[in-house]
């Protein structure tokens, strides 16, 4: 492998490792802080500053985690010598994600057989725009960049697009667009927590910038072109947030400089709106840029670690958590209502800095075994 190549990959990898760990953190809140839970857009005016900068850090692992699956895919291309192998591993792996979240995603979050309710989270929402983006790869890449586009800053025109339960449009809807429930049975409701249209421009993004990290790609250019990107998106996000024009609840003066604060970078998530995908986007490719150029620091080659076995993190650190709330929740019982929870957003965070330094070897180990054994054909899935 060149070194051009493993400087592309090891930054890649980096960047998908750092949103991973800002994942870990989220999910320790989720288990740990569920007593204080946040609404999307937060409400400012009642949230802790340390529990909402945390959250809004979180933001970033989504948007990012998709953009680079797109970036990735046009590399395997790459590798695999065309489109149609990129579309056959997409179809597979989306199709084997979706299952993933309806069964041992879904069990780590509700410990309940069988389900009363699945929540249809981020694994989906990857596992759909997979499936997407092997059927839109086929279009001329300034035409799939255009629709990336046009899916990612047009779709908050659709906003006030709502269907009752009964209609016909109804579930489609709420898979696209519109998060909420369908009713599936008396027993069984789905829970549409990533709606998937914008999701779908962010993967056929990823997959358009990809020629800036091909063979013979010259790495000062790419790094221009990324920089002049994010710049761009970053530009957006500020004028459009200033301008109060477009997509979010406006903001507003708070009471203090803090709340200011807090009220101007509270974004909504579901679906992301265009000022959302635009700030965490381009501060995404900032970082991506900052990773090549340190390529070979010991922070780097540390993340790339976690980035390299995503999916074996993801499914290991739910069912640890699941566990460690289990067990703490028997030991010393509910101490917020129903909950067993941290009295502070500092306990969250020195949890999710063991759990991350406590799963960094069993992920390594999976990661050198996925580049040794590319004999295992299903280990590509993880």
């Amino acid at each position: 492998m060149s070194s051009t190549l493993s400087t592309r990959l090891h930054s890649i990898d980096a960047l998908r490792g750092l949103v991973i760990l800002f994942m870990l953190l989220d999910h320790v809140r989720e288990t740990f802080y569920l007593h204080m839970q946040v609404a999307d857009p937060m409400d400012v005016a009642h949230t802790d500053p340390a529990l909402f900068f945390s959250r809004t850090l979180a933001h970033l692992c989504a948007p990012v985690f998709i953009l680079l699956t797109g970036l990735s895919a046009f590399l395997y291309g790459e590798k695999y010598q065309g489109r149609a192998a990129v579309s056959a591993f997409l179809f597979k792996r989306g199709l084997f994600l979706v299952v993933l979240e309806f069964t041992l995603v879904n069990f780590a979050w509700t410990f309940q057989l069988p389900p009363s309710v699945i929540y249809l989270q981020v694994i989906w929402a990857i596992g759909l725009s997979m499936l997407a983006l092997s059927a839109l790869l086929w279009l001329p890449r300034a035409l799939l960049i255009g629709l990336g586009l046009l899916l990612v800053a047009g779709h908050n025109l659709l906003d006030g697009v709502h269907f009752e339960p009964g209609h016909w449009a109804h579930v489609p809807w709420a898979v696209l667009h519109d998060r909420g429930w369908i009713e599936v049975s008396e027993g069984l409701r789905l829970r549409t927590s990533y709606p998937l249209l914008p999701w779908i421009g962010v993967i056929a993004l990823g997959y358009g910038i990809g020629p800036w990290f091909g063979r013979g790609s010259d790495a000062g250019l790419r790094r221009r072109r990324l920089l002049a990107t994010a710049g761009g998106a970053l530009g957006v996000f500020f004028v459009l947030r200033w301008l109060n024009g477009y997509g979010e609840k406006p903001w507003a003066t708070g009471e203090t400089a803090v709340q200011t604060l807090m009220g101007f970078f509270n974004i909504t998530k579901y679906p992301p709106s265009l000022l959302f995908l635009a700030l965490t986007l381009g501060i995404g490719l900032l970082l991506l840029v900052a990773f090549e150029r340190r390529n070979d620091g010991r922070v780097v080659r540390w993340l790339a670690v976690f980035g390299a076995a995503p999916m074996f993190f993801y499914l290991l650190h739910l069912y640890v958590l699941k566990l460690l709330y289990v067990l703490a929740l028997a030991w010393w019982g509910a101490n917020h209502g129903a909950y067993f929870g941290f009295d502070s957003v500092l306990a969250v965070w020195g949890v999710a800095v063991l759990l991350a330094l406590a799963l960094y070897w069993p992920v390594g180990w999976f990661a050198r075994l996925k580049a040794r054994r590319r004999d295992i054909g299903w280990l590509k899935y993880l």
